[in-house]
């Protein structure tokens, strides 16, 4: 009878022991499933975002030099016509992170700031110069800084960054709503994100 308890006892021991192993395993597999699927998340929003917008731009460009103590003028003008396309774009596979599996936190360090390109097509219309002041290649290029100028005095105005804004933040949605569905808190800007309002840039 002594011996059949003993051997009760044991086998209860071996089977809860058992089944607390396979608990633990289960659970080290869930969390470490869980931070795979976070990553992989990461990974696919990893992406480049990338608004387009075209501006159109009317210049014109004078230049006058005097000679002959400022009797006579010299002058070049032209109405540059300039049609150029933007773009603005995140590179979000240089999104950083940092994760604690043990506390379930993912920690979004750095976000790439917005890459701006803008490609101009200019064209000149109604050219004048005179033989003592001729269009060079320094003309050309305070040409296209000042259309540079312009075109990105438009871009601010317009509403091109604000859309590439909304679209880097419905990416980053995304990981939270992963993260909050897989028990995980994110945290953004040094605080826990509790809410989609409070990823902004």
């Amino acid at each position: 009878m002594r011996n059949f308890l003993l051997g009760a006892l044991l086998a209860a021991f071996i089977a809860l022991s058992i089944t607390y192993l396979i608990s633990h395993f289960k659970t080290q597999k869930t969390e470490i499933q869980s931070s795979d699927l976070i990553l992989d998340q990461i990974k696919n929003v990893g992406k480049l975002i990338v608004t387009e917008g075209h501006f159109s731009e009317v210049i014109t460009y004078k230049d006058a030099k005097k000679y002959y103590l400022d009797i006579l003028t010299a002058e070049k003008k032209a109405i540059v016509v300039v049609n150029a396309s933007v773009t603005v774009s995140y590179d979000l596979s240089k999104i950083k992170h940092a994760m604690d599996r043990d506390n379930k936190t993912l920690t979004i360090t750095s976000i790439p700031e917005a890459e701006i390109n803008i490609n101009p097509d200019i064209k000149y219309h109604d050219l004048e110069e005179d033989f003592f002041n001729q269009f060079n290649p320094q003309d050309h290029n305070r040409i296209r800084k000042e259309v540079i100028r312009q075109l990105n005095e438009k871009i601010e105005a317009s509403t091109l960054k604000s859309n590439a804004e909304n679209r880097l933040i419905s990416e980053l949605q995304k990981i939270y709503i992963l993260t909050n569905s897989l028990g995980w808190k994110l945290v953004y800007k040094e605080n826990a994100v509790t809410k989609t309002e409070q990823l902004v840039l």
